[in-house]
Parts: structure tokens; sequence; C-alpha cells
């Protein structure tokens, strides 16, 4: 089988191609650029590039290093500061999943393979000759959240090889196969940033402006923020205040105000209701016409921990998730990502609106 293998330089994809090299399939291994690699920018590649040579060269594979810089800081970036901007909070890597890795790549040239293949923590399973998103083997390396908005065209061309797998035996395989990153460290954060710290990212691009940070119960002002674009939903860390923890429970973006609610149990910091909107199925509506509190559970942030809930639809993409438990740092502008009520399936997403938390 003629598969392209999206490989980073990291442990897991190299398992991936080892794992289709012993299967006997036609491999050519790609690499994507995104960032600015001119010297001072967001994303030092040549070592990821150099580790996925080394791997080419081991297996005898065909290897190509392909440019998404433009589309990735056009379609990528531009939606993360804009929506930063707007007081919202983003996922990049949700989105370059969708437009860059298995959109501008697939069009130009995933598209010419069999399969395309990926080092995801995630599934897929075919049910009534439909291919569905499903949960990976391992909770705490699920990576399906990051895969809700691709489109059924992309997800039915796609394979995860290791999905299947606990990430301990993904590194017990490297270290048998004596592959040269078994013992690297895996990424951390959001994709384009590499080493540079998000704050300074932020500010490199929208600039400071400061504001009072105030207490939600109180009235009180307890400090300054030097921007509200640099905080989100939820925060704990970062905020520069003494007396806490202190948690950011909602914002002004009009008044450039940032609220926060003092302790690790206020009530401020949680919530039962998630109001959603662009609703997106992955494969197909599973609840077609109406939706009356049907049983699902559901992830509003990138956790192990799949919440049960009920999910209502308001409209025609509109919906509304009723969680029995406290769900803390309900963040607009993130994605509720839907599961069926085993947590076998991921079903879809929808963008969390700022009902009750933007002021």
């Amino acid at each position: 089988m003629k598969i392209a293998v999206l490989i980073s330089g990291g442990v897991d994809s190299a398992v991936v191609v080892h794992r289709l090299y012993e299967q006997g399939h036609d491999l050519h291994l790609f690499y994507i650029r995104i960032g600015l690699d001119n010297g001072e920018g967001d994303c030092s590649a040549e070592e990821d590039i150099e580790m996925c040579r080394f791997i080419a060269r081991r297996y005898g594979l065909p290897f190509e290093v392909v440019s998404l810089h433009e589309e990735y800081w056009e379609n990528v970036m531009e939606y993360a500061l804009r929506t930063v901007r707007e007081g919202l909070t983003p996922n990049p890597d949700v989105m370059c999943n969708k437009m860059i890795k298995f959109g501008f790549f697939e069009q130009r040239w995933g598209h010419e393979f069999y399969k395309t293949a990926t080092g995801h923590y995630a599934t897929t399973h075919e049910i009534d000759g439909r291919v569905w998103l499903g949960t990976a083997a391992d909770p705490v390396k699920d990576q399906t959240d990051f895969l809700c908005r691709i489109s059924y065209d992309q997800l039915s061309h796609l394979i995860f090889p290791i999905g299947g797998l606990p990430k301990s035996e993904v590194r017990d395989i490297a270290v048998k196969t004596a592959l040269p990153n078994a013992f690297r460290r895996d990424s951390q954060g959001i994709c384009f940033l590499g080493k540079i710290n998000y704050n300074d990212f932020i500010r490199r691009h929208l600039g400071e402006r400061p504001g009072p940070i105030v207490e939600l119960e109180t009235g009180r002002k307890l400090g300054e923020h030097r921007g509200f674009w640099f905080h989100t939903i939820g925060q704990r860390k970062g905020l520069g205040l003494s007396g806490g923890p202190w948690y950011v429970v909602k914002k002004n973006v009009h008044d450039n105000v940032v609220y926060v609610s003092q302790g690790y149990g206020t009530e401020k910091q949680y919530g039962h209701i998630l109001h959603l909107d662009e609703m997106q199925w992955l494969t197909l509506d599973p609840w077609p016409g109406t939706c009356e509190k049907v049983e699902i559970t559901f992830k509003n942030r990138h956790t192990p921990e799949f919440l049960p809930a009920t999910l209502s639809r308001l409209g025609e993409k509109e919906y509304v998730i009723d969680s029995p438990r406290p769900v803390q740092g309900i963040a607009p502008g993130q994605f509720a990502v839907i599961y069926d009520r085993d947590a076998r399936l991921c079903l879809g997403s929808g963008v969390i609106t700022g009902r009750n938390i933007m002021i």
C-alpha cells in the first residue's frame, strides 16, 4: 500500500514508520515546515529535520521537506490572533490539523497516496460503510480533540498506526528497535511556537494595553494586567497577585478589564452549561432532526477525562451541553468536543460561545 507518512522528528511518528515498514507498505516520508525559520523565528526545525532524515536513511525511504509557511500564517495564525484580539481562546493546533496537515498538504501531496499516516493517538472505525474517528487506547495521550474539526473526506484518508497502543508500548518499541529518538522528550505547547514564549509572541503581534484586574465579587481592584489578550478563562498562573489562588473568571473586552475570583473551590471558575455554535459533525449528524437531551461525553480542554453530560439542539448549529458535574474553565472560543456515551467515538465539536462569561 502506497502511504504518505507525516513525521516530526519525534518518537511517535518514528514508530509509525517502523510499524508500517515492517508491514511491507510503500512509504514516502514528509516533514511540513511551518513557523518563522529565519534565524529569529518561532520554530527551530533543523534538529527535527535532521532526525527525520536519519529515520528515512535507516529504512531506505524517500523523504521530503515541504513548506506550508505562508499557508500556515494566512490561515492558522490569522485565526489565532483574530480570536485572541476578540477576547476569546483559540486552538491553533486544531486548525493546523484541519487547514495545514490534512488540508493544504493533502491537496498538494497527500492525495497522490492511498492513505496518509500520522503519529496521532487516535483510531478509526468502519461502521455501516462509513469511517468514524475513535479514541485512543491510551486516554492520557488521546488526541481526538485536536482532530475534531477535520472533514469527513480528510478523516477517510487517514490512518493512525499507534492509536491502539499505550504510550509506554510505543516507547518500548522505539527502544527495542534502537530508534535514535527513543528517549527524545515529547513536544509541548502550541505547534508553531517552538521555544518562543506564548506571551512574548502575543506581545510581538498585539502589543500591550494595560488595564485593571478586578475581584468579581467585590469590584475591588487587585492589580493591573498588560492586556486582556494575555489571559484566558480558568487561568491561574501569571496573574502576579498575592493571597491566591486567583482564577480568571470573566473578561470585559470593551473596557479591558480582567475579573478574577479567589480560592481553589470558588464556584465562579465552574459552570454546568456550555452554549455551542458552529457545530460540525465528523462523519454525520448522529441525531438528525430534533436532539433533546441525548446522553454524551465531552471535553472542553485537552484532558484524559471524558465528562458525562446531555446535549440539546437549539438551532441548526446551536447546541447546549448540560453537565451534572461542575466544569472548570469554560473558555469562549475553545472547542467543546462531543463523544458518544461510552467515549469510544469522537462525533464532532462546537465552538463555545461567550454567554454568561464575556461582558
